[in-house]
C-alpha cells in the first residue's frame, strides 16, 4: 500500500502484535490483483511458517487468499437491490424489517454503532489543537459547532448546515487522530452517515429506535455495493467511500420519513450518483486533505439528496436504479487512473506541496 504508512497501517499492526516480536515492511512490488494487501510471514526459531496473504476490502473487512471463515459467509441470499425489493413486497417488509428477518439480534449491535458514533462526535466536539502528522492541519469542528451556538446572524438553515458539517468534522477529526470511529462503509468515510444521525436525534430529537431502523436501511446499500461493486478507495476511488457513504446516509435520512421502498432506493441512488468518478487523493497519503471537508459536503448532500427523491418521486419515476449506479460505478472505478485511487501519486496529492 503506497499509503499506508501515512494511513498509521504499521502502527496498528505493532499494537496488534505488542506481545508477539514482528518487523513491519512496506514493500511497493506486489503481486496480488487486489491493490491493499499484507503478507503475514510467521517464524518458529527463524524457520519460515505458514504464510498468510490478506486483502483489506474496506471497512474493516478481509479476505484471506486461500483461507475460509465464517467470517466471509454471506448472511442476504439476495444478490442485488431489485431482489430485495421483490423480498420485502412478497412479505410485506419495510427494509429494516428484511435486516432483523435475517439478522434478528443485529439491532443491539446497531446501537452499540450509533451509541460509538455519538461518542466520537463529541469526543471531536470537545477537542482543540493540531492534527497528527505533516500537515499540521488544525482541529475546526469544535469552533464550527460552538459559533452556531453564539451568533445571531445565522438563519436557522445556516445553523442547520454548520452543525452538520461540525458533526462530520468531529468524526473525521478524530479518525485522522487515530480515534475511535464506525466504519461507514469505510474510515474515510465515517464522518457522512454519523453527522447526519447525530443531527437527527441531537437537533431534531429523532428516538434512538428510528435511528437504529435508519442505521439497518443504510446498511442495506453498502451491503449491495460491497457485494457487486466495492468500497474500497484502492480499488475504486472515493466513489467506493464518500460516494457510498452518501449514498447510505440519503437512504438512512428518506427512511426517517417514510417506508416507500422507491422513495428511499431513489434517495440512495441519487447520492451515489453524483460521486461517481470522484477520485481518492490523499495528500501526503493522510485520510486529511480532501477527505474531511469531503465528509461535510457529503452529509449536506445526503440530505439534499433525501429532499430531492421526496420531491421528485411524486413528479416522475426514477430510470435509474441502484443496481444501476452500482455496476456504473464498478466500471467507472476500473478506469479511473491508479495515481487517483489511493496511491498519492496524482491529483490533489501531487499538486499540494507538504
Amino acid at each position: 500500500s503506497l499509503t499506508g504508512k501515512d494511513h498509521y497501517t504499521d502502527e496498528a499492526l505493532l499494537m496488534v502484535a505488542s506481545a508477539i516480536p514482528c518487523t513491519i515492511v512496506f514493500d511497493l512490488e506486489w503481486e496480488y490483483d487486489f491493490p491493499n494487501g499484507l503478507s503475514i510471514q510467521g517464524f518458529f526459531q527463524e524457520e519460515p511458517l505458514e504464510q498468510w496473504i490478506v486483502y483489506s476490502l474496506g471497512g474493516g473487512s478481509i479476505k484471506i487468499l486461500g483461507q475460509c471463515f465464517d467470517f466471509q459467509k454471506e448472511v442476504y441470499p439476495q444478490k442485488s437491490f431489485i431482489e430485495v425489493v421483490a423480498y420485502c413486497k412478497s412479505q410485506n417488509y419495510r427494509l429494516a424489517d428484511y435486516v432483523y428477518a435475517y439478522e434478528p439480534d443485529i439491532d443491539l449491535y446497531l446501537e452499540e454503532i450509533l451509541s460509538q458514533m455519538f461518542k466520537t462526535i463529541d469526543q471531536g466536539l470537545s477537542m482543540t489543537g493540531t492534527l497528527r502528522g505533516r500537515l499540521k492541519m488544525p482541529r475546526v469542528a469544535q469552533t464550527l459547532y460552538q459559533e452556531t451556538l453564539i451568533t445571531n446572524q445565522m438563519s436557522s438553515e445556516e445553523i442547520k448546515r454548520q452543525r452538520l458539517i461540525a458533526y462530520a468534522y468531529a468524526t473525521m477529526e478524530e479518525n485522522a487522530n487515530l480515534g475511535l470511529v464506525v466504519t461507514a462503509p469505510t474510515c474515510g468515510s465515517a464522518g457522512i452517515l454519523a453527522a447526519v444521525l447525530y443531527y437527527y436525534h441531537h437537533d431534531l430529537k429523532i428516538d434512538r429506535q428510528a435511528l437504529i431502523d435508519a442505521l439497518a436501511v443504510a446498511g442495506v446499500f453498502g451491503n449491495i455495493v460491497k457485494k457487486n461493486a466495492t468500497i474500497s478507495g484502492a480499488e475504486g476511488g472515493c466513489q467506493a467511500e464518500v460516494g457510498v457513504g452518501c449514498a447510505m446516509a440519503s437512504a438512512a435520512v428518506a427512511s426517517l420519513f417514510t417506508d416507500s421502498l422507491e422513495e428511499i432506493e431513489y434517495a440512495a441512488e441519487i447520492g451515489m450518483e453524483h460521486h461517481l468518478g470522484l477520485t481518492c487523493d490523499p495528500v501526503g497519503g493522510y485520510v486529511i486533505i480532501p477527505c474531511i471537508e469531503r465528509n461535510g459536503a457529503a452529509a449536506l448532500r445526503a440530505i439534499d439528496a433525501a429532499f430531492m427523491a421526496r420531491q421528485l418521486i411524486k413528479v416522475k419515476q426514477n430510470r435509474v436504479t441502484f443496481d444501476d449506479v452500482v455496476t456504473t460505478m464498478k466500471y467507472t472505478g476500473q478506469k479511473i487512473a491508479i495515481e487517483l485511487r489511493e496511491t498519492s501519486l496524482g491529483g490533489l496529492a501531487k499538486q499540494i506541496k507538504i
